[in-house]
């Protein structure tokens, strides 16, 4: 099988990856912070560990403020409803994800107002578009950084610097990029920063992480046992104790940072730049297709390893199919949870074919979906 659905979730994971999560299963899977004996202290100690990791990542000060969730949508939710209230304003784009859209529309019945900044054909926000979407009782941002359909990067320190100058908070959706490009929280103005561990970090799924700037507080969505203060009836509120709610993820946890830990030992730079040149080369090698429309900007520098193609009018799940039956090439077809996005290329009818690349793809992987791609337009 060639794996070409790394958007969806990265495959293969580093070996290191797969083996610490048997060994954290097998010899030391006890309840982290829940006890004092050797087991939850290993455990504890290991969780830790991979905050210290992500910090690093992303050059975070104190560790303390990385949050585990279980995925990104869980981290979006969290972010965008801790920070708003009846009356308040959030600005995002037309790009987004559901796990953007839907609780940002949901807030509507909370009487949050939201205005959805269109962007242009290939994906790219205008920021004089966003200052004009501020009014006087916003109070939030929301974009992504890539977008998950066509790859198109947003510029999101140019919009940091707008949360700035206006007093806003802004939160970053980097589940296409958090592990593949640099993210320094002392570089740019960002309030929160949201990505699942099972993409480019390339952890297991079900896990997800949230930072949450330094003295910011977020309300929380839920209530638990948190191993601190348990004499208290009411939630800690220390962090990340009242974020984290519950029995950790123990195993995934360690899962990611064996992911983070292949990432800063390969070097972002170096991730980034492999996967530029896979999107480049396969950017070029789609004109031999017969009737390819390939979607986005055709600079890899100014997108994410994520190609959206046509063939003609044929149907994208068709194509999709194909692939995998006849070819055992993976992909994904369809809207991919990003109605907005669909509208905004033009493509919400027929949807896309999506071909999203990453670190362990090579070139003789594209060589075989061209092929494949030509064998179906011929035929079509």
């Amino acid at each position: 099988m060639i794996y070409l659905d790394n958007a969806a979730t990265t495959y293969p994971k580093p070996e290191k990856v797969y083996d610490s999560i048997m060994d954290c299963m097998k010899n030391y899977c006890a309840n982290p912070g829940r006890a004092g004996h050797k087991l939850a202290m290993r455990a504890a100690r290991e969780i830790y560990d991979a905050r210290e990791n992500i910090a690093k990542l992303f050059n975070i000060d104190n560790p303390m403020n990385v949050i585990f969730t279980n995925n990104a949508t869980d981290s979006l939710n969290l972010a965008i409803k801790g920070v708003v209230k009846s009356g308040d304003h959030i600005i995002t784009t037309s790009m987004e994800h559901n796990s953007v859209i839907r609780p940002i529309k949901s807030l509507e019945n909370h009487g949050v107002e939201n205005t959805i900044v269109q962007c242009d054909k290939e994906g790219f926000l205008n920021i004089e578009d966003l200052k004009k979407a501020i009014k006087s009782n916003t109070k939030l941002i929301v974009t992504t950084h890539a977008s998950n359909v066509v790859g198109t990067l947003i510029d999101i320190k140019a919009v940091g610097e707008v949360a700035k100058e206006h007093n806003l908070l802004y939160l970053v959706d980097a589940s296409q990029t958090a592990g593949v490009y640099d993210i320094n929280v002392s570089d740019i103005n960002v309030d929160m920063i949201a990505a699942p561990g099972h993409k480019c970090l390339l952890g297991p799924q079900g896990t997800g992480i949230l930072y949450i700037r330094e003295g910011l507080n977020v309300n929380i969505l839920k209530e638990g046992g948190t191993g601190s203060k348990s004499e208290d009836l009411f939630q800690p509120d220390l962090v990340p104790d009242k974020y984290e709610a519950g029995t950790h993820n123990t195993p995934g946890i360690v899962g990611l940072n064996e992911g983070v830990k292949f990432v800063l030992e390969k070097g972002i730079d170096n991730i980034r730049i492999h996967e530029e040149k896979l999107c480049e080369y396969m950017l070029n090698k789609l004109e031999e297709v017969p009737n390819i429309i390939v979607y986005g900007i055709k600079d890899s520098k100014k997108r994410a390893a994520v190609i959206a193609i046509n063939i003609g009018n044929m149907d994208s799940g068709e194509i999709t199919f194909l692939l995998d039956s006849q070819y055992q090439i993976a992909t994904r077809s369809g809207i991919h949870c990003s109605p907005l996005a669909h509208q905004t290329l033009g493509t919400l009818e027929q949807g896309v074919v999506r071909f999203s690349l990453g670190y362990f793809n090579t070139e003789s992987d594209i060589d075989e979906a061209i092929r494949a791609l030509i064998e179906i337009a011929n035929n079509n």
